[in-house]
C-alpha cells in the first residue's frame, strides 16, 4: 500500500498508479469526507445546471436506446433539407395510424 505525506498546507499527494487508475486529471474535484476513522476521496465531476438532464437515468436509458438503433441501421434519411424531414415523419405518422 503506498504511502503519502500531509504537507504543511493540508496537501496530500495521490500515488501514480492510484491516480491512473481512477482517470484523475489535473483539476478534477474530490468529496472528501471522514469514514470509520479513513480519510475517503472519491471523484466527482460536476455538471453546469443547464446539463443536468443530459445526465439523467432517462436520458441516458433513452440515449442507449438510440445507440442501438444507429447501430442496428433503424435510420432514415439523409434528408436534404428539414421540410423533407419533417415530411418523412409526417408520412411516417399516416402510415402507423392506418396500421
Amino acid at each position: 500500500m503506498p504511502v503519502t505525506k500531509i504537507t504543511r498546507r493540508h496537501q496530500v499527494t495521490i500515488p501514480k498508479d492510484i491516480f491512473d487508475q481512477l482517470a484523475l486529471e489535473e483539476g478534477d474535484f474530490l468529496d472528501v469526507r471522514s469514514h470509520n476513522n479513513a480519510i475517503v476521496m472519491v471523484p466527482k465531476k460536476l455538471i453546469p445546471k443547464d446539463q443536468e438532464w443530459f445526465w439523467t437515468r432517462e436520458h441516458q436509458a433513452r440515449e442507449r436506446e438510440a445507440n442501438a438503433d444507429l447501430a442496428a441501421g433503424r435510420v432514415h434519411g439523409p434528408y436534404e433539407t428539414a421540410e423533407q424531414a419533417v415530411g418523412a415523419l409526417r408520412d411516417k405518422r399516416k402510415r402507423v395510424r392506418k396500421a
